[in-house]
């Protein structure tokens, strides 16, 4: 095992490359599954839960030959089965993917219940199950695995209506309409960005989606989807991520490799705290001189401010001027974080989905530890702007997300090492990874 050693109080100055999303990516990987031919992909994260779904594909018969380090050639020609790693697909929350896949391809899909992040909401698949539903498979969860069959061998098209905005959701039928008989329409479909590159995704191998990004999806199912080229957008988290750093730490950096348009969002809270935004081409410059002011988050589905940004910015108004309020408007229970933030002097009550913060004037490093992807993000960035020493431990849950994440920040002058841990038989690192 592995953790984070932070010596806080270093401003941040320089650069830093976004890398491909994550969230694009672990969509993108399962959709080669149901293509005819080799996908050429660009811009892959090196991240654990991409490394995860590229060996179940490889264990499933995929041919994967890397390219380089972020371009991967996928061939899933020679897949037979309906199957995969039930061990592996448990550890990551991507996993119910495959289920649209499969069922697009095959028309039966055998796949374990999510795992993923511990942050202590449930995942529920119901919308999945509905969109599936209507499509004329039959589903039964049974002992964490979800089985899947279409009577026909094929899935048909059908008006979906989903009853709550989900991402999930909305990926999974989308993957299984495009190789589905006839017309499908997902309604209240989410619009996050990693949304429309899967589509984009899907259509430059010979699907036809129309809507993507907005809250209805149209696909027309078509008979074979063929090999092709393909590049993953930026990861809108990985960019807000280190703009908050740079806002908790002090200093100037540019963020290069994004796309503005997906971070205003994040850009606009920034600026209500103080933080300096420019926005470039393709980059954007992060000032923070200035103490930070209060001000109130409500997390909601894209275009509104993103979920997996919500313990960055706690972090940021843990130190702000005043009291600022943050609302989870996603996720149940995900402020156990801020337990770990209290012992570095971060002063946040929580009732239910709201967190009240009251501002103090620093942080003070202590020994914490990442609950999961995002709030291990936090910490970090506690860190970064704290007094003293802060060691992080649960490092693999941010290594799930981040690429390069200690030396990317190195590069900027943060004082931050990963130093190697005696292991520990500690079943919740095992079971997230």
């Amino acid at each position: 095992m592995t953790k984070y050693v932070i010596n806080g109080g270093n401003p941040l100055y320089g650069e830093v490359s976004i890398s491909g999303a994550k969230n694009a990516a672990v969509a993108i990987i399962p959709a080669a599954l149901m293509v005819d031919g080799v996908c050429r992909i660009e811009n892959i994260p090196q991240i654990s839960d991409v490394s995860m779904l590229l060996n179940i594909l490889k264990q499933m018969g995929a041919e994967i030959r890397t390219v380089n380090r972020h371009t991967m050639d996928i061939d899933c020609t020679g897949i037979r089965t309906h199957e995969a790693t039930f061990d592996m697909m448990r550890r990551i929350r991507a996993s119910y993917y495959l289920i649209g896949a499969l069922l697009g391809r095959f028309g039966v899909a055998k796949v374990a219940m999510p795992g993923g992040c511990n942050f202590g909401g449930v995942r529920p698949i119901d919308q999945h199950i509905k969109g599936f539903t209507a499509m004329g498979a039959a589903l039964e969860v049974k002992n964490g695995i979800v089985n899947a069959e279409t009577a026909t061998g094929r899935l048909m098209g059908a008006s979906i209506y989903l009853d709550v905005v989900s991402v999930g959701a909305t990926i999974n039928i989308m993957l299984g309409a495009a190789l589905a008989e006839g017309r499908t329409i997902i309604e209240n479909a989410a619009k996050e960005p990693h949304i429309v590159d899967l589509a984009n995704f899907l259509n430059s191998m010979g699907a036809d989606i129309r809507g993507a990004g907005t809250n209805v999806i149209k696909i027309k199912g078509v008979k074979k989807l063929t090999g092709g080229f393909y590049s993953i957008i930026p990861d809108q988290i990985e960019a807000g991520t280190y703009m908050a750093a740079v806002a908790g730490a002090g200093g100037e950096v540019t963020i290069k490799n994004v796309i503005p348009k997906h971070l205003e969002c994040i850009s606009g809270k920034l600026r209500e705290m103080g933080v300096e935004v420019e926005d470039l081409e393709d980059a954007v410059i992060v000032r923070r001189a200035a103490t930070l002011h209060k001000t109130n988050v409500k997390t909601l589905p894209y275009p509104g401010f993103p979920t997996d940004m919500q313990p960055q910015i706690s972090t940021l108004l843990c130190t702000a001027e005043g009291t600022s309020i943050i609302t989870e408007g996603v996720w149940d229970n995900r402020f156990k974080y801020v337990d770990e933030l209290a012992k570095m002097g971060c002063q946040v009550q929580v009732s239910g989905r709201t967190a009240i913060i009251e501002g103090v004037k620093r942080l003070t490093g202590a020994t914490v530890k990442a609950s999961d992807l995002r709030a291990g993000a936090a910490l970090i960035i506690a860190g970064l702007g704290a007094d003293g020493t802060t060691e992080v431990e649960g490092v693999s849950y941010i290594e799930r997300g981040y690429e390069d994440l200690v030396e990317k920040l190195r590069a900027m002058g943060a004082d931050i090492t990963a130093v190697a841990m005696p292991d520990e038989p500690e079943a919740a690192e095992r079971e997230a990874g």
